[in-house]
Protein backbone atom coordinates (compact mmCIF):
# COMPACT_ATOMS: atom_id res chain seq x y z
CA UNK A 1 0.00 0.00 0.00
CA UNK A 2 1.22 3.76 -0.68
CA UNK A 3 2.53 6.08 1.47
CA UNK A 4 -0.61 8.42 0.75
CA UNK A 5 -3.39 5.24 1.69
CA UNK A 6 -1.67 3.77 4.47
CA UNK A 7 -4.22 5.14 6.86
CA UNK A 8 -6.91 3.69 9.04
CA UNK A 9 -11.10 4.47 8.39
CA UNK A 10 -13.74 4.63 11.47
CA UNK A 11 -16.40 2.76 11.62
CA UNK A 12 -18.89 2.95 8.61
CA UNK A 13 -16.57 4.28 6.11
CA UNK A 14 -14.28 0.90 6.76
CA UNK A 15 -17.33 -1.51 6.52
CA UNK A 16 -17.94 0.63 3.06
CA UNK A 17 -14.17 0.30 2.27
CA UNK A 18 -14.41 -3.21 2.35
CA UNK A 19 -17.61 -3.64 0.21
CA UNK A 20 -16.39 -2.08 -2.77
CA UNK A 21 -12.68 -3.31 -2.15
CA UNK A 22 -14.43 -6.88 -2.76
CA UNK A 23 -16.60 -5.47 -5.42
CA UNK A 24 -13.23 -4.09 -7.25
CA UNK A 25 -11.59 -7.91 -6.91
CA UNK A 26 -14.83 -9.67 -8.46
CA UNK A 27 -14.37 -7.13 -11.37
CA UNK A 28 -10.57 -7.09 -11.77
CA UNK A 29 -10.61 -10.89 -11.49
CA UNK A 30 -12.96 -11.12 -14.47
CA UNK A 31 -11.86 -8.41 -16.29
CA UNK A 32 -8.12 -8.00 -15.88
CA UNK A 33 -7.11 -11.55 -14.67
CA UNK A 34 -8.61 -13.81 -16.83
CA UNK A 35 -5.60 -16.37 -17.06
CA UNK A 36 -3.95 -16.06 -14.21
CA UNK A 37 -3.42 -18.42 -11.11
CA UNK A 38 -2.76 -15.85 -8.56
CA UNK A 39 -4.96 -12.97 -7.98
CA UNK A 40 -3.53 -10.00 -7.67
CA UNK A 41 -5.27 -6.79 -8.56
CA UNK A 42 -3.84 -4.88 -11.29
CA UNK A 43 -2.47 -1.58 -11.26
CA UNK A 44 -5.53 0.15 -12.55
CA UNK A 45 -7.76 -1.73 -10.59
CA UNK A 46 -5.41 -0.59 -7.43
CA UNK A 47 -5.25 2.90 -7.86
CA UNK A 48 -8.89 3.11 -8.26
CA UNK A 49 -9.17 1.55 -4.93
CA UNK A 50 -6.65 3.86 -3.51
CA UNK A 51 -8.59 6.99 -4.69
CA UNK A 52 -11.79 5.51 -3.53
CA UNK A 53 -10.16 5.26 0.16
CA UNK A 54 -9.04 8.88 -0.29
CA UNK A 55 -12.50 10.23 -0.97
CA UNK A 56 -13.90 7.72 1.89
CA UNK A 57 -11.56 9.73 4.07
CA UNK A 58 -12.16 13.11 3.06
CA UNK A 59 -15.99 12.64 3.02
CA UNK A 60 -17.67 15.69 5.17
CA UNK A 61 -19.99 13.17 6.63
CA UNK A 62 -17.86 11.03 8.07
CA UNK A 63 -19.01 8.54 9.67
CA UNK A 64 -22.49 8.81 8.88
CA UNK A 65 -21.75 9.32 5.30
CA UNK A 66 -24.89 8.41 2.88
CA UNK A 67 -24.07 6.21 0.08
CA UNK A 68 -22.76 7.92 -2.37
CA UNK A 69 -25.43 6.97 -4.87
CA UNK A 70 -27.80 9.33 -2.55
CA UNK A 71 -25.20 11.87 -1.06
CA UNK A 72 -25.85 15.54 -2.64
CA UNK A 73 -22.65 16.26 -2.64
CA UNK A 74 -20.39 14.28 -5.58
CA UNK A 75 -16.73 13.87 -4.67
CA UNK A 76 -15.76 11.72 -7.27
CA UNK A 77 -14.50 13.17 -10.25
CA UNK A 78 -16.70 12.32 -13.57
CA UNK A 79 -14.40 9.43 -15.08
CA UNK A 80 -13.85 8.02 -11.56
CA UNK A 81 -17.70 7.66 -10.80
CA UNK A 82 -18.19 6.49 -14.54
CA UNK A 83 -15.79 3.55 -13.33
CA UNK A 84 -17.30 3.10 -10.14
CA UNK A 85 -20.45 2.20 -11.67
CA UNK A 86 -19.23 0.16 -14.03
CA UNK A 87 -17.42 -1.78 -11.39
CA UNK A 88 -20.53 -1.63 -9.17
CA UNK A 89 -23.55 -2.96 -11.63
CA UNK A 90 -20.68 -5.71 -12.95
CA UNK A 91 -19.98 -6.60 -9.46
CA UNK A 92 -23.27 -5.89 -7.20
CA UNK A 93 -24.83 -8.75 -8.59
CA UNK A 94 -22.14 -11.41 -8.28
CA UNK A 95 -21.96 -10.01 -4.37
CA UNK A 96 -24.89 -11.85 -3.40
CA UNK A 97 -23.58 -15.25 -3.74
CA UNK A 98 -19.82 -14.23 -3.21
CA UNK A 99 -20.43 -11.84 -0.13
CA UNK A 100 -23.75 -12.21 0.89
CA UNK A 101 -23.26 -10.08 4.19
CA UNK A 102 -21.31 -7.53 2.39
CA UNK A 103 -24.21 -7.37 -0.43
CA UNK A 104 -26.96 -6.88 2.17
CA UNK A 105 -25.48 -4.68 4.56
CA UNK A 106 -24.60 -2.37 1.43
CA UNK A 107 -28.30 -2.61 -0.38
CA UNK A 108 -29.60 -1.60 3.42
CA UNK A 109 -27.05 0.99 3.50
CA UNK A 110 -28.29 2.27 0.23
CA UNK A 111 -32.19 2.66 1.50
CA UNK A 112 -31.09 5.09 4.73
CA UNK A 113 -32.07 8.46 4.64
CA UNK A 114 -29.52 11.06 4.11
CA UNK A 115 -28.28 12.92 7.28
CA UNK A 116 -28.45 16.42 7.23
CA UNK A 117 -24.81 17.78 7.31
CA UNK A 118 -24.02 19.84 10.70
CA UNK A 119 -20.86 20.90 11.89
CA UNK A 120 -20.72 17.92 14.11
CA UNK A 121 -19.99 15.76 11.39
CA UNK A 122 -16.29 15.75 10.63
CA UNK A 123 -14.49 14.13 7.99
CA UNK A 124 -12.21 10.45 8.84
CA UNK A 125 -9.32 12.87 7.88
CA UNK A 126 -9.99 15.48 10.44
CA UNK A 127 -10.58 13.03 12.63
CA UNK A 128 -6.87 11.05 11.80
CA UNK A 129 -5.40 14.51 12.41
CA UNK A 130 -7.53 15.48 15.77
CA UNK A 131 -6.17 11.98 17.06
CA UNK A 132 -2.79 12.43 16.28
CA UNK A 133 -2.76 15.89 17.74
CA UNK A 134 -3.79 14.59 21.29
CA UNK A 135 -0.99 11.98 21.20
Amino acid sequence: MSEESNFHLFGQLNTEFKTITAMINLYCLKHHQIHTENFQRCDQCQQFRVYVKQRLDRCPYGENKPSCKQCPIHCYKPQQKIKSQIIMRFSGPKMLTKHPVMAIRHLIHDRRSIPEHNKDMISNYKKRKSLLNKV
